[in-house]
This record gives C-alpha cells, structure tokens and sequence, in this order.
C-alpha cells in the first residue's frame, strides 16, 4: 500500500457517521505485520481493503446530532434527513444548538422523518439542545469541552443525557474529539468480533468495546470502527455472510472462527445463541 493513501479515491462511504472522506480525519498507514494480537491483524487487513484514515476534526454538537439521527436505522436513511436538518436549522451565524432548542417538535420531526422514529428522536434533539444550552451556553462551548477534556469526563458526561448512549458518546469523542483508543460498537461491530471469536460470544456490547480498546492501538480504533462497519455490509452480513456458500470468499477467513456460522447445515445464528457459547 502507498505511504500516503489517496483519500478521494478510496472506499470509504459518503453517507456514514464519519462523514466520509470529507469529514475529517487524517491519512494513516497501517503495517500488518505490525500485529500483536488478532484484533489488530484484524483491522490491518482491512486496512488492505478500505481506506485507511484516523478520526477527528468535526463539530461536536453536529456530530452529536449526526449520531442521534443514525440509531436504529441505516446511514443511508438518516444521512439525508441530516442534511434536511443542516439546510432549515443551521443558518449561517446561527448557533445549531440554540436553533433547534428553539424549534417546533412538530417541524422538526417532519423534517428528520426519512430517518425513523422521528418523533422520538425530534424530542431528543431539542432536550439535547436544550442540554448544551444550560450546560455550556453555545454548540461551539460544547465543541470546546469535548475536545479539550479528558475522554472519560466527556463520556461519563454524554451518557448522563436521555437519548445518548455509548455508542453515541463514543461517536461524538472519536470523529469530533479525534480521540484515540475510542472503539464505538454498533450491531455490526457487536456481532463481527464475537463471530471471529476475539471476544466472548456471549459478551455484550460494553464487553466488545472492553476487549477491542485494549487489543486495538489507540490509532486504529476510529479506522476499526468504520472500516468493521463496511466489512459488515459486504461480507459479514447479519443472515448471509460470506463464508456460508464459499470459505475463500471472506477476506477473514484464515482469522475467523465462525461463531454461529455453519456452512454444512447453511444455518446462522446470533454467536450468543451458538452451542459452543453455552459449553
């Protein structure tokens, strides 16, 4: 792989949380034969498959905004009902955060609706404006606090609001913050690495981030995240991944140990629900 990865021509998506190529970050080079553990080969082969970047650089509120849209449904789905909410609430020279704390629920779930559960989620944003109004006065405050403070204060803090979780926080610290070591865990992260067998297949979604922070380098967590997420859509799908029909069809192959997936019966299950996690 080049020194230097070209990132207007890789492959990483436009319409996911990190923005895409334009959404910050900076080239990275990562050597496979680098790797201590597992997980870090791992991610070093998909280095050789996608775009190899780390995270950082992106508003803080608007990422946590970006975030909030994207739970429980697909980026392809909240990525334009984001761009919908940028276009009616973010004027120039108006503060994001004092803009839809200001905003009609009713408005503004008609304008998030292509992303799901806009009701819920419309009422969440603005409790969240709201939120970094009190607390720090403006969205660029807040964009101060999460990049300057220590990544576990900012944590603890973004998970003492409604509607933010871990993975949510997680989101805000690695592509606003560019913090290293911050592994989000998603359906797609939670269900490939217990399927490789790297974490419990019994582990929850706290017990994957655990493990994956402490086998990861601090450098590749945020490329992990996203980079685990593509790999997902294309070969390790949740009913039909890849190596069911043909075992040299999965770049992971040779590291999986296909927790849950049984080719002679063409069977896939959750790898908390395989026999081998109950042993």
């Amino acid at each position: 792989m080049s020194d230097e990865p070209d990132l207007e021509s890789d492959r990483e998506p436009s319409m996911n949380i990190s923005g895409g190529v334009e959404g910050g970050g900076i080239a990275a080079d990562f050597d496979p034969a680098t790797a201590d553990t597992r997980a870090e080969e791992v991610v070093d082969r998909l280095g050789e498959l996608y775009w190899q970047k780390t995270y950082g650089g992106q508003d803080a509120f608007t990422c946590l905004v970006r975030t909030i849209l994207s739970q429980n449904t697909s980026d392809k789905a909240s990525q334009p009902a984001h761009d919908a909410l940028i276009e009616r609430y973010n004027a120039e020279d108006v503060d994001l955060a004092g803009s839809l704390a200001n905003a009609e629920q009713s408005e503004l779930a008609e304008t998030i609706s292509g992303a799901g559960l806009y009701n819920q989620k419309s009422e969440t944003l603005i409790d969240t404006a709201e939120w970094v109004l009190a607390e720090f006065g403006s969205a660029a405050a807040f964009d101060a606090y999460v990049k300057d403070e220590e990544p576990s204060d900012v944590r603890e803090t973004l998970l003492s609001v409604r509607g933010v979780g871990p993975k949510t926080a997680d989101c805000v610290l690695l592509f606003a913050g560019g913090r290293g070591g911050v592994f989000p865990v998603d359906t797609h992260v939670h269900r490939i690495y217990r399927r490789l067998g790297i974490a419990p297949a019994d582990a929850d979604h706290e017990e994957v981030r655990a493990i994956l922070e402490r086998d990861v380098p601090a450098a590749k967590c945020g490329f992990a995240h996203t980079a685990t997420i593509q790999f997902g859509r294309e070969y390790c799908t949740a009913r039909n991944p890849a190596c069911l029909e043909d075992p040299d069809a999965c770049p992971m192959g040779d590291l999986c140990d296909q927790v849950g997936v049984y080719p002679e019966t063409n069977e896939v299950v959750d790898p908390a629900e395989a026999p081998e996690a109950d042993d």
